[in-house]
């Protein structure tokens, strides 16, 4: 699968596995069977046995389209809503464990999701998704024409999920803590110092490394005690453990 860097507002990269064509086919085509559903159960609800097919047979052309569209406005916009209430899922794309993300570290917003909406006529409504699929295949980060125009891309969620992955590390119970103003970060800082440094370390770069103990104490004002930038990065997350589990 493709890697995405992203580089984080902390000035931080982390690294995820980009969706791959075939997920994202298949939470096309599950999204679909949502819409699908959607206008059947509107149809026999609304237009069969509740009869309003026949209130439209006696209006004019366009009240009897704008009552349509009212009821088949979900449908329409489905996409949008749905990535714009579920920050970057559809029901498709949650089954499968996948999201839309900025490639820049921010929060996608409406605006970059209205902007995939828009452009998926050309990627997929136009052009019977052979748009998109090129430009998913031949860019470097899987992106579809609305993706490189927001901005986003796609991810996978589907990694499985242990301590190496949390904010979590494991201390006894008899652990003492050496830097108390670790409370100055937050939950997601704690994460993403702890996804750096381990990827850095499997890596051996130490440039990286070093540049994160140096971010950490300008951010903290804590001083390394210890002398080594792994032994210092290593007791800051074990602190910051134990102090939210006290707190």
């Amino acid at each position: 699968m493709t890697q995405l860097s992203i580089n984080t507002t902390q000035n931080v990269n982390i690294n995820f596995e980009a969706a791959s064509v075939g997920e994202r086919i298949l939470a096309f085509f599950l999204d679909n069977l949502v819409k699908i559903a959607y206008i059947i159960v509107i149809y026999y609800i609304f237009f069969y046995f509740l009869g309003i097919n026949k209130l439209i047979s006696t209006m004019d052309r366009w009240s009897a389209a704008s009552i349509q569209i009212f009821f088949y406005f979900p449908v329409m916009f489905y996409s949008l809503l749905l990535e714009s209430f579920f920050e970057g899922q559809t029901i498709g794309k949650r089954l499968l464990k996948m999201k839309v993300v900025k490639i820049d570290g921010y929060q996608a917003s409406f605006g970059d999701y209205l902007m995939r909406w828009v452009f998926r006529i050309i990627d997929v409504n136009f052009s019977f998704g052979i748009v998109g699929l090129v430009s998913i295949v031949t860019s470097k980060k899987s992106q579809r024409l609305g993706d490189m125009t927001a901005g986003t891309s796609v991810i996978s969620l589907k990694n499985n999920i242990n301590i190496n992955h949390t904010i979590l590390e494991e201390i006894g119970e008899s652990y003492v803590p050496t830097y108390p103003l670790v409370i100055k970060l937050s939950d997601n800082d704690a994460r993403i110092i702890k996804e750096t440094f381990h990827a850095a370390s499997r890596n051996k770069d130490y440039q990286v490394i070093y540049k994160l103990r140096a971010k950490v104490e300008e951010v903290t004002g804590i001083k390394n005690q210890s002398g080594n930038d792994e032994d210092f990065l290593r007791t800051i997350l074990k602190d910051y453990n134990f102090y939210t589990q006290n707190m």
